[in-house]
């Protein structure tokens, strides 16, 4: 199939690189024309281990195809993936979501025949129902079908986690867009991970609750680890005997510095708002977010403590900064209020 993945951050790079690898002609669509021109030289503009490897392969067989053309692109695809940014407004909990938007009114000129457009980007509930407003002359023409497909992919294990996924989530009522996004997904699929179909709002509540549900394992235990280190226990035997049971499972229980990244933070935040907005206290996520601050807090009065309170002059190491290991991301990593304070303080 042909596909154009329009935004080549993160999600919309990896997505089209593996989705190239699968066999698939790619367009990768920014008007960043220097990060195009670097792509096209091979350069990655972020660190994801063995992405570089099959960017070159694809490329140099004609799968992938780097652009700042999104006309050309469009026209030539038969599939839309929306893959931009979507950070939280200046001030506020709320996804920021001009530029989906703005991506959704470029479509709206370009589009002539039938295409999906899916939002690949964290997207708060009720964002297909926006665009199809946007697109709705080229819905009443049956040339568009708006589609949520939510990513999974964890920094630092994209590639596995795109081959071997857990599940694909498919948010859409077209049985046609339905029955073509199986077909694409099909080889991945066959590796036994699961294909739910289910309602577009569905699909992107799906997004929210997972990312939630994860970084309220990460502050659950990271508030257990504050219990051990005043009880004399290892945190480690802790997660350990926890994770052994199958319903709980060990993923994402190991105690450490306070979560970050580029999603849970502001998915965290955005589902709070989203449940503002309906009406719905989500009183958990709330909690969960509170604890998280407080966690940056708290691993810099440790250091003042062990310190006895003199940080002048004090060289100080930290083993890591970035917001989880196997990646360069640096947004909402807990080390930089923590490298900030304790600079305050030389």
């Amino acid at each position: 199939m042909k596909l154009c993945m329009i935004g080549t951050g993160y999600v919309g790079l990896v997505s089209g690189v593996c989705f190239s690898d699968v066999g698939n002609t790619v367009y990768c669509v920014d008007k960043d024309q220097k990060k195009i021109d670097l792509l096209n030289k091979g350069i990655l503009p972020i660190f994801e281990p063995g992405l570089d490897e099959i960017l070159k392969k694809n490329f140099k067989q004609k799968r992938l195809i780097f652009t700042t053309n999104l006309k050309q692109a469009v026209t030539n695809s038969d599939i839309i993936f929306i893959c931009v940014g979507t950070p939280s407004k200046k001030n506020s909990n709320t996804a920021n979501l001009k530029y989906v938007l703005s991506v959704v009114k470029d479509l709206k000129k370009i589009i002539k025949k039938y295409k999906i457009i899916i939002t690949k980007s964290t997207v708060p509930l009720s964002t297909g129902d926006k665009i199809e407003k946007i697109l709705i002359n080229l819905k009443k023409k049956k040339l568009v079908d708006i589609v949520s497909n939510p990513e999974f992919l964890r920094e630092g294990e994209a590639i596995r986690d795109f081959i071997y996924p857990d599940r694909i989530i498919i948010g859409t009522d077209s049985e046609k867009a339905n029955k073509t996004l199986k077909s694409l997904y099909l080889p991945i699929i066959k590796k036994t991970s699961r294909y739910f179909n289910t309602s577009r709002r569905g699909a992107e509540l799906i997004k929210y609750a997972s990312n939630a549900f994860l970084a309220t394992k990460i502050s659950f235990i990271n508030e257990i680890a504050n219990l051990c280190e005043k009880a004399d226990v290892d945190i480690k035997d802790i997660s350990l005997g926890m994770g052994s049971d199958e319903r709980i499972g060990s993923r994402f229980l190991r105690a450490g510095p306070a979560y970050g990244g580029s999603c849970f933070p502001k998915d965290t935040r955005a589902l709070i708002d989203t449940g503002n907005k309906f009406k719905t206290n989500l009183s958990i996520v709330k909690t969960v977010v509170n604890s998280n601050n407080k966690r940056k807090t708290l691993l810099i009065k440790r250091v003042e403590r062990i310190l006895k309170g003199n940080l002048s002059n004090k060289i100080i190491t930290f083993l890591g900064v970035t917001f989880k290991p196997n990646t360069d991301d640096m947004r909402e990593a807990s080390s930089i209020p923590m490298i900030k304070y304790l600079n305050k303080k030389k």
